[in-house]
C-alpha cells in the first residue's frame, strides 16, 4: 500500500472485525496470558508457588512471542493494526482502541506540533447468548472520539513522551485517558486499563488503550511489559509500512511519469493503450510503450520491456524510451533505431538488457515496417475477424551487443488492428509464452466475431477484453499494451508532386494546390493554401539542390508537406520594417492551425495543417 493510500483511510470510520472472524483465537496460536486468579497459591500467604510462577511467566512469554509474530505478518498499515487487535482480544484484553497520528510522519519528516491522533481501529469482546465469549463483530464501535488533539504540555502529551505503558488508575494516566477518550466513554476503575504509547524509531506515532471488564482479573505489573512489547512491535511495523508505502508510491509515480500521459492522434490511425503494474510484491518494472508522430503522416509504434523489477529497471526504461524518441525524430529506419538502442544499453552497463519492438506505419502506402529485438511478436486482427501472429525475425535483446537487426515490411490493410504487448500479458508461472500468444490470438478472434465481419471492435473495449483473459496467477509481471487501428488515407485523398528548384516553382505549386482543392470541393481554402504553399515552397527552393516535393493530404484536416534536401530547419523570426523578406513563417504561424518542421536523413519536411470545416 502506498503512503497516499494509507493516509487516505485516515478519515474513515474505524475498522471493526470481519464477520468471518467470529471465533476466539486458537489457544496454540495466541496462548492465554495468566492472571492472578489462575495462579496457584499456598494455603497461607498470598505468594504463588515458584513452579506456578515459572509456568505463569512461561505462558506470558509464549503469548508475547505468538502475538508479535502475528503483528509482524502484516505488510501494510491496516494489516499491522489488525494483527495487534486480533492478538490482544480476547486473550490479553477485552477491548482495544488504536489511535495513530494524522497524518503519519514519513522518515525524517518533522511532524506538526500540536499533532492530532485519529482512531484507527477498535475491537472488543462480548458475551453470546449461551455465555460463550466471542469477538464483537457487528456491534457499533466503542463510543470513543474519532480525533484528539495532543496539546504540548498536556497530560496526554506527557504520558506519550514517557514512552512506557501506564496503568489507568494513576492521576496522570486518568487525566491523559480523559483527554484521549473524552467524557462520553466511561473509564474502568482500578488497574483495568493500560495506556501504551506507540513509538516508532524516532517519535511517538500513536497510542493503544487496553481495557478489561470488571468480572475479569485486573492487569498486574508484568502486563505492562506485555503491553510494551505489543506496542513496540506494532509501532516499528507501522513505521516500516509507512516507509515501504512511501517508497512504493515514489517508484510507482516514477514509472508512470515515464509513460506517455496521453497518446497522439496521428492521421490515418487510432490508438489505445493500457498499463498494469505487477503484483504488490514486484510492482516496479520496466515495461513501456510509445507512439511517435513522424514526417509524412507516419507514426512510430514502440513497446519495450527492461528485464528486472526495481527502481533501476524503471530508470533504465526511462533512458531507453527517451533515446527511442530522439532516434525516431531523426527518422531512422526501425533496424537502425534498435541498433542505436543496443549501443545505448551497453553504455548504461553490461547487464542492462531489454526487449523492444519498433514499428513504423505509413497511412498513405498502407504498409508497416517492423524490427524486433527479442520481443514477443505482434498480433494483427484483420477486418474479417482473422487474428494473425506476424512473422517477424525475433532478433537478440537490446544490450547483447554485436547483433544485426532485421526489418520486414508488411501490408497494413485498412480496418486491421495491430496489437503490441509485453510478455507479462502472455507469460506466467502457469503458461509459457507461446501458449499465451495462442490464447491471445484466439481471444482477439472471438472478440472480433461479436462485432461482425464488416466492423472492427472498438479499441478501448478490445484492450479491456484482452486484459480480461488474465487469470489470478497471471500477474507475475507488469503489462504494457498498445493497440493501433489502421484507417489509412485513401489514394483519392492524396496529391503528390515534384518541383524543380527554380524561380517558377512557387507559382506552379499554387496552381497545383488550387486544382487539388477544386477536385476535393475545398475551394474556400484556396486563398489561404496558395499563400502558405507559396511561402513554404519559396523557402525550400532557396536552399534545395534537388527537386522539392509537395504533398497535400485530405483527412479531417488539410495537411500540406513540403520536403527538400537541405537539413537546415526554418526558424520563425520577427522581420524589421525595412526587410524585404522574413515574413513567410510568420504568416504560416498566423494562418495555419498547426505547423512544424522535421529533419530527415536526406533533408527536411516543413508541414502545416488547415481545418477543412469552420
Amino acid at each position: 500500500m502506498t503512503e497516499h493510500q494509507s493516509t487516505s483511510h485516515e478519515g474513515r470510520q474505524p475498522l471493526v472485525a470481519r464477520p468471518h472472524e467470529r471465533t476466539r483465537p486458537r489457544q496454540e496460536e495466541v496462548p492465554a496470558v495468566p492472571s492472578p486468579a489462575h495462579a496457584p497459591t499456598p494455603a497461607t500467604g498470598g505468594v504463588p508457588e515458584p513452579a506456578g510462577a515459572a509456568r505463569s511467566e512461561g505462558d506470558r512469554l509464549r503469548f508475547v512471542g505468538a502475538a508479535t509474530r502475528r503483528i509482524a505478518r502484516g505488510i501494510d498499515l491496516d494489516e499491522i493494526v489488525l494483527g495487534l487487535c486480533r492478538a490482544s482480544v480476547p486473550t490479553f484484553t477485552d477491548a482495544i482502541l488504536v489511535y495513530l497520528r494524522d497524518p503519519l510522519p514519513v522518515g525524517d519528516e518533522r511532524p506538526a506540533v500540536p499533532f492530532m491522533l485519529r482512531l484507527r481501529r477498535t475491537d472488543r469482546l462480548r458475551l453470546a447468548d449461551d455465555g460463550a465469549e466471542e469477538i464483537d463483530l457487528q456491534a457499533e464501535p466503542l463510543p470513543a472520539p474519532q480525533l484528539c488533539e495532543v496539546r504540548s504540555g498536556g497530560a496526554l502529551a506527557e504520558v506519550l513522551r514517557g514512552v512506557r505503558p501506564v496503568f489507568g488508575d494513576s492521576a496522570s494516566a486518568r487525566a491523559a485517558m480523559s483527554e484521549l477518550l473524552g467524557e462520553a466513554m466511561g473509564l474502568p476503575s482500578g488497574r483495568r486499563a493500560i495506556l501504551a504509547p506507540l513509538r516508532g524509531r524516532r517519535r511517538v506515532i500513536g497510542a493503544a488503550v487496553f481495557l478489561r471488564r470488571p468480572e475479569r482479573p485486573a492487569f498486574e505489573a508484568n502486563d505492562l511489559l506485555v503491553a510494551a512489547q505489543l506496542a513496540t512491535h506494532t509501532a516499528l511495523g507501522i513505521d516500516k509500512a509507512v516507509l515501504y508505502g512511501r517508497e512504493a508510491y515514489i517508484a510507482d509515480e516514477l514509472q508512470r511519469t515515464m509513460l506517455p500521459d496521453s497518446l497522439p492522434q496521428p492521421t490515418g490511425v487510432k490508438l489505445a493503450s493500457r498499463y498494469l503494474p505487477a503484483a504488490e510484491t514486484a510492482r516496479v518494472g520496466g515495461d513501456w510503450y510509445d507512439a511517435i508522430p513522424l514526417p509524412g503522416s507516419r507514426v512510430a509504434l514502440v513497446v519495450g520491456d527492461v528485464m528486472g523489477h526495481s527502481m533501476t529497471s524503471a530508470a533504465i526504461m526511462g533512458q531507453l524510451r527517451t533515446t527511442a524518441q530522439t532516434l525516431a525524430g531523426l527518422d531512422l529506419p526501425p533496424q537502425e533505431v534498435l541498433h542505436h538502442l543496443d549501443e545505448q544499453a551497453q553504455r548504461l552497463g553490461s547487464d542492462r538488457m531489454a526487449t523492444c519492438l519498433y514499428c513504423v506505419y505509413d497511412p498513405v502506402s498502407h504498409r508497416i515496417t517492423i524490427a524486433n529485438a527479442g520481443h514477443p511478436p505482434p498480433v494483427l486482427l484483420h477486418l474479417g475477424g482473422r487474428a494473425e501472429v506476424l512473422r517477424v525475425p525475433p532478433g537478440a535483446p537490446i544490450g547483447v551487443g554485436g547483433v544485426d537487426f532485421e526489418a520486414v515490411e508488411l501490408d497494413a490493410p485498412a480496418g486491421a488492428t495491430l496489437l503490441l504487448y509485453t510478455d507479462g500479458l502472455v507469460e506466467s508461472r502457469l503458461r509459457d509464452v507461446w501458449t499465451g500468444i495462442e490464447q491471445l490470438r484466439e481471444r482477439l478472434a472471438a472478440t472480433a466475431q461479436l462485432t461482425g465481419p464488416d466492423h472492427s471492435p472498438p479499441l478501448e473495449a478490445l484492450c479491456d477484453d484482452v486484459l480480461d483473459m488474465l487469470g489470478p496467477g497471471d500477474r507475475d509481471d507488469d503489462i504494457a499494451l498498445l493497440a493501433a487501428r489502421f484507417d489509412g488515407i485513401a489514394p483519392s485523398d492524396v496529391a503528390y508532386w515534384f518541383l524543380e528548384p527554380e524561380e517558377q516553382a512557387p507559382g506552379r505549386a499554387r496552381r497545383l494546390a488550387r486544382r487539388a482543392l477544386a477536385r476535393w470541393g475545398l475551394e474556400e481554402l484556396s486563398d489561404s493554401v496558395e499563400l502558405l504553399v507559396s511561402e513554404v515552397v519559396t523557402n525550400a527552393v532557396r536552399y534545395a539542390e534537388r527537386p522539392v516535393t509537395l504533398r497535400l493530404l485530405r483527412t479531417d484536416v488539410l495537411r500540406c508537406e513540403v520536403g527538400d534536401d537541405s537539413p537546415q530547419l526554418p526558424r520563425q523570426r520577427r522581420a524589421r520594417d525595412t526587410d524585404e523578406g522574413g515574413r513567410g513563417l510568420f504568416l504560416v504561424n498566423r494562418l495555419a492551425r498547426r505547423w512544424g518542421a522535421t529533419r530527415l536523413s536526406s533533408g527536411k519536411v516543413v508541414w502545416f495543417e488547415l481545418a477543412t470545416r469552420p
